[in-house]
């Protein structure tokens, strides 16, 4: 299932072609453990861009490891439904209960580096998460909820903060990117 979504989404440009092309390739090879942890090099995750219904806000969480204010995701785990882990993510590490998707279509597919790093008193080497993200849809009214282990901090942002002002350039080039995606999605629902 998941892989044939891979397949007939439609890169928004060279980069996404080339990352796509490498995943497919890559799940060709290890399509027994892509979508588990326990492939220590790369594995599946599915991320959720988490926007306001205007499409003029973003809510992130200030990641533990990371130490920096990011989008919700999370790893497979060996769940093909990649939308569904999106959504989980999402709510666990938000609150907010309420949140669905913008369209059930993939926004992006993205080789995202992962540096080494102690999680739970142990030590995860350095890896690829290979990305398939949704663009999420909630209201700004609803109540949001610190996952503290994920998170310690859950806020709104508006889109024209996404400048490397306040985030690092790899993460406004993919913000900006879902942004897009959003507000072409959006247009084509209301023409």
């Amino acid at each position: 299932m998941y892989i044939k979504l891979i397949e007939t989404y439609s890169p928004a440009n060279a980069q996404e072609a080339q990352d796509k092309k490498v995943i497919l390739n890559y799940i060709k090879h290890f399509e027994n453990n892509v979508l588990l942890r326990d492939n220590e090099i790369a594995h599946i995750t599915s991320s959720g861009f988490i926007m306001n219904k205007s499409l003029d806000k973003a809510l992130l969480v200030h990641h533990n490891i990371r130490n920096v204010w990011s989008w919700t995701g999370g790893h497979a785990d060996g769940d093909e439904d990649l939308l569904h882990v999106s959504l989980k993510e999402a709510k666990e590490e938000t609150g907010v209960i309420d949140i669905h998707p913008l369209t059930d279509g993939i926004a992006s597919i993205d080789i995202l580096p992962v540096f080494g790093h102690m999680k739970n008193s142990e030590y995860v080497n350095t890896h690829l998460h290979l990305s398939i993200a949704y663009v999420l849809i909630a209201d700004e009214k609803n109540e949001v909820c610190i996952c503290s282990e994920e998170n310690s901090g859950v806020e709104w942002f508006p889109i024209e903060k996404f400048t490397q002002k306040y985030f690092d350039e790899g993460d406004v080039y993919l913000y900006n990117k879902l942004i897009s995606f959003a507000h072409i999605a959006a247009n084509k629902t209301t023409n």
